[in-house]
């Protein structure tokens, strides 16, 4: 006959294994209402960044998932009061002139709580190479990754993983003067790029 020795560990595996359906079906209302939470002024975003911020694929649209919520605020007014200037997403600059300061801020913290993807672009590691210490030169002080605990403190947003597309018409239009430099420091080192450097730079930060 087993001793009651010999059913203990039968016993404990199945209150174990108990506990744990029990956490999972707990669980369960939450993941529906996080997946349900984005809130309505969303669609007015969804056709060119997605729901989930990827930007689904389009050349010029940025990866904003996972950007500090204080950034993409200061973007979303800055098309609103004309600094930056929709020369090739005019949709861009007449979504934003509609949103109220409710709308940025429930924007903002959205697209901020969603993790970056990995765009998997393809990159060019010599260039990639040539490109790291242009960043540490000019960039590195506004500029940090993702991942980094003070990025959301730093005057800029994250670079690294971007779009590369994106990054070339971004830096573009800021040596093109179609978007206003926030910042001095911002104009004085721009200028101090060529295109080789440009490309250099998409590289590395491509390569995140």
């Amino acid at each position: 006959m087993p001793t009651v020795e010999n059913k203990m560990p039968d016993l404990t595996g199945k209150i174990l294994h108990f506990l744990h359906v029990i956490a999972l079906a707990a669980l369960l209302p939450l993941v529906h209402t996080q997946a349900a939470a984005a809130p309505a002024i969303v669609e007015a975003c969804k056709a060119c960044h997605a729901e989930d911020g990827s930007g689904v694929g389009k050349r010029i649209v940025p990866v904003i998932a996972g950007m500090p919520a204080v950034h993409i605020e200061e973007a979303l007014y800055a098309y609103k009061d004309g600094a930056r200037q929709c020369v090739a997403e005019p949709v861009m600059c007449d979504t934003a002139r509609r949103l109220s300061d409710e709308n940025v801020a429930e924007l903002a913290e959205y697209y901020a709580a969603i993790p970056r993807p990995s765009l998997d672009e393809a990159v060019d590691e010599g260039l990639a190479a040539l490109g790291e210490p242009v960043h540490r030169r000019l960039c590195a002080r506004c500029h940090v990754p993702p991942d980094n605990p003070n990025v959301a403190d730093v005057l800029g947003p994250p670079l690294h993983g971007q779009r590369a597309d994106y990054l070339r018409y971004a830096i573009r239009s800021y040596l093109a003067g179609t978007r206003e430099n926030l910042l001095d420091e911002m104009k004085a080192k721009i200028v101090l790029l060529d295109d080789g450097d440009v490309e250099a730079l998409v590289h590395y930060y491509g390569s995140y």
